[in-house]
């Protein structure tokens, strides 16, 4: 089955690695994928994990699902100091 999260925009590389490394940790996660422009996390997985899991992942690395009823998204803010992982 196939869960799409909605979230901000990111434009750190190393965070979105990050990302997708997690979720394919997570047992029943086959695979991840993360569309950067639009804003959306795509993962497929079986019924061992549930979306509610998988958002408490999400939320855990700072990707908290937004409304859907925003029409434009705004990317994360930069940091001066570059990415923290």
């Amino acid at each position: 089955m196939y869960s799409v999260f909605l979230v901000s925009k990111s434009e750190c590389m190393t965070c979105n690695n990050q990302v997708l490394k997690t979720l394919g940790t997570l047992r029943g996660v086959f695979g991840a994928e993360m569309d950067r422009i639009e804003g959306e996390i795509t993962v497929t997985h079986t019924d061992e994990v549930t979306r509610e899991q998988i958002a408490a992942s999400l939320i855990t690395l700072g990707f908290a699902e937004r409304e859907e009823s925003a029409t434009e998204i705004e990317f994360d803010e930069p940091s001066v100091w570059g990415c923290a992982l």
